[in-house]
């Protein structure tokens, strides 16, 4: 794929990954939290959120992997992405899942704010 001028020289292949990998521990977190049951764990706006990171993540990805022009699908990951992250770091304290998944989320905003050139 072509290379996406940025300030940091990320490509959609790495945003691709990025979005994979979002997808994916987002999902296992969905899961995780459900099964942990504790209010901020289980509440509905966290879980919701964790469904709609999963989402937009794999959209991205798939838009990207067909090169698709509407670069705003990229924005918008980014954004739900920064949401997610910064949701599952409220609530992780000393929890390792919700410290990995906000660290990843947080990790795809980045890359996705900076290939829709936010």
């Amino acid at each position: 794929m072509a290379k996406q001028q940025t300030d940091v020289d990320y490509d959609f292949d790495d945003c691709i990954a990025e979005c994979m990998e979002c997808h994916r521990v987002c999902l296992e977190t969905m899961e995780y939290c459900l099964r942990m049951g504790r209010p901020g764990h289980a509440a509905p706006a966290h879980i919701r959120l964790l469904a709609d990171c999963a989402q937009i993540c794999q959209t991205n990805a798939d838009f990207m992997k067909r090169g698709s022009e509407f670069q705003e699908v990229c924005a918008a990951c980014a954004e739900i992405c920064s949401r997610c992250g910064n949701d599952c770091a409220l609530i992780a304290s000393d929890d390792a899942q919700l410290q990995e998944c906000a660290e990843i989320c947080l990790r795809c905003a980045a890359i996705c704010g900076e290939i829709a050139g936010e």
